[in-house]
């Protein structure tokens, strides 16, 4: 973790640096890295108090707070860094730009694992405060003033309070601009009004065929699996404003004979949302004829941005 690559980093990440004498004398980001360092060398060695006051003398002069025991990566670069406050068990990864007012703090009193994990690539714009032991995932961007308190998945994009999924923007790794960021309260209110707009068209199609025997002919032209998925894009991800269909979630619909088996992978394994969407879903199978009994499981395997099957897809069904 050289001085030449810290530097580097600056000139990477700040189009503002202009010479090399210019990042080593102005950039406090710079100084209380380099100062945490020595303090966090000194408290693995139990030298505990040398470490906070070093620390202590650190926040002082560069306005920025860094526990001697925080783990800190490769070029992490504090941009503007005045009220950072990074937590004793907080863990930071390689490349991780971090502006202004960023609070990574715990949630517990009790002398364990309380500050948030921060991997490598993540973007944390100015005042985010990240709470808890959670995971911010790789290449991850937390928008402005955000508060996460529930892990990201890798290369997500999240804002507001609480903090919710925005979708992702592979486009646009490592850079947080938040003139385009979504909004995922629009979204949700866009899904409403597409879903909206959708039961108008079938109210439409009742009126125009009347004969309730044709349309359910349609129907059993479609084959049983495919009706499922087709009633599941009406099962919205309230924390993201998705269909659950689109989003990735469903993995599995199995059919056989009266029974149906739904394998559902979440976005997050403490989803606050599981049991809701569980509901709805066997609600929506259990609504097609012929169908009695309807197992809904949710899979322990990671959910990613390959399964998410992007808005287009929604609007086009």
């Amino acid at each position: 973790m050289g001085v030449r690559e810290d530097i580097k980093a600056v000139f990477e990440k700040d189009p503002a640096a202009r010479s090399t004498l210019e990042v080593l004398c102005c950039y406090p980001g710079l100084h209380a890295m380099w100062l945490h360092r020595i303090a966090h060398y000194l408290w693995e060695h139990h030298l505990y108090f040398p470490a906070r006051l070093l620390s202590h003398i650190s926040r002082t002069f560069t306005g920025i707070e860094i526990h001697p025991g925080a783990k800190l990566g490769k070029r992490v670069f504090i941009d503007h860094g005045s009220g950072v406050v990074i937590g004793e068990t907080a863990e930071v990864g390689d490349d991780v730009l971090i502006y202004m007012g960023v609070v990574l703090g715990g949630t517990a009193l009790e002398k364990k694992k309380r500050h948030p994990t921060i991997e490598s690539d993540v973007t944390l714009g100015s005042g985010a405060i990240v709470l808890g032991p959670i995971t911010i995932g790789k290449g991850a961007k937390v928008g402005a003033g955000s508060v996460v308190i529930r892990p990201v998945p890798p290369g997500a994009t999240v804002v507001g309070v609480p903090a919710r999924i925005a979708g992702p923007d592979p486009s646009s790794v490592g850079k947080l601009d938040h003139n385009v960021l979504p909004d995922p309260e629009l979204l949700v209110v866009s899904q409403v009004l597409d879903r909206l707009n959708r039961l108008e068209e079938r109210f439409q199609t009742h009126e125009d065929f009347i004969s309730t025997s044709r349309i359910a002919l349609q129907r059993t032209l479609l084959k049983q699996d495919e009706q499922i998925l087709s009633l599941l894009k009406d099962v919205i991800d309230p924390e993201v404003g998705i269909d659950i269909v689109n989003l990735g979630i469903v993995k599995d619909v199995i059919v056989d004979g009266k029974n149906v088996d739904i394998n559902l992978v979440l976005t997050s394994n403490i989803c606050p949302m599981a049991e809701y969407l569980k509901d709805q879903v066997r609600r929506k199978v259990l609504s097609m004829h012929g169908i009695e009994n309807v197992r809904v499981n949710i899979l322990d395997e990671p959910w990613n941005w390959d399964r998410f099957k992007g808005q287009q897809t929604s609007q086009d069904q």
